[in-house]
């Protein structure tokens, strides 16, 4: 289903949902840190998810739409359908598929792992990037096409990163990461494949459908290395170990993946410190301390 655009939430549910339907309730959805949350009752009986912010971010709604629909058209994973973007008065929207949840199934975490390394694995462009630029949080994030995974690493994440976060960097940590980035090739490996992968996968941004498996949502979605997607994971507490057994049995862990996790990780905990502040700058610091 293509993505509507509209001009104001009323107008996106008539013409999705037919001229007499309105929103009869809003609800508040908490957990959202970057955007407001609410579930819509509708006077058809359906629910949908509105996420909302303000008008001037219209293109990381749009482009969180993209990335939501390349992920569903691998048929891999579950992740809910965008339905319309637009503005209404002074906020931007994105309206989605509502989630509703069932009990997880007893093999939740083997069949998640299974999933992800099928998308990991699915047939996707042979360059690295994507069609269009969009956001790791509210930060933008840069996706022109690149042919090496490493230079695209280098020059579409890392740097960008350390760029709006120089100020706030020690001299040591600044000549860290510049050593870090000169000498990446000697650091990354070039993967086997490109693989089309969600870009901002961590606990929060799974959750448990209809059917009892995991979907994916919020994604920052671009075509790289599946290592980074891995090395997101378990940046902030990880999965259960039968979840990374299950994926290896479909799409092979490297043994030197380990030693490669926190350097990936890099481009995340530099987006926390520019998004949230010094509180992430003692793992920056360590991180650049280790690899420089």
């Amino acid at each position: 289903m293509t993505v509507l655009c509209a001009n104001s939430i009323d107008s996106a549910i008539s013409s999705l949902f037919g001229p007499s339907v309105k929103v009869v309730d809003r609800q508040r959805v908490s957990g959202r840190d970057i955007n407001r949350a609410y579930s819509l009752e509708l006077s058809s009986g359906e629910c949908v998810f509105l996420k909302s912010n303000r008008a001037g971010l219209l293109d990381m709604f749009t482009a969180e739409a993209h990335g939501i629909e390349a992920l569903r058209a691998t048929g891999t994973i579950g992740a809910p359908e965008p339905l319309a973007v637009g503005t209404d008065e002074n906020n931007a929207f994105l309206i989605m598929e509502y989630l509703s949840s069932a009990p997880r199934r007893s093999d939740y975490w083997e069949t998640f792992g299974h999933e992800l390394a099928m998308l990991h694995r699915a047939k996707c462009g042979p360059r690295f990037g994507f069609p269009t630029d969009n956001y790791i949080g509210s930060t933008p994030q840069q996706n022109a096409h690149m042919d090496s995974w490493v230079a695209f690493f280098r020059e579409r994440r890392l740097i960008p990163q350390m760029k709006l976060a120089w100020r706030l960097l020690d001299e040591r940590t600044r000549h860290n990461l510049t050593r870090i980035t000169d000498r990446l090739d000697t650091l990354l490996p070039e993967p086997a494949f490109p693989s089309l992968i969600h870009g901002d996968l961590w606990s929060g941004n799974a959750l448990c459908g209809p059917d009892g498996k995991a979907w994916i949502l919020d994604p920052a979605a671009y075509v790289g290395h599946f290592e980074a997607e891995l090395a997101m994971t378990e940046l902030f507490g990880g999965f259960p170990e039968r979840f990374y057994r299950a994926y290896d049995e479909v799409n092979p862990i490297d043994r030197g993946y380990a030693d490669r996790r926190d350097l990936y990780n890099l481009y995340h905990l530099l987006n926390h410190l520019n998004l949230f502040g010094l509180s992430y700058l003692s793992n920056v610091s360590s991180i650049a301390n280790r690899y420089a």
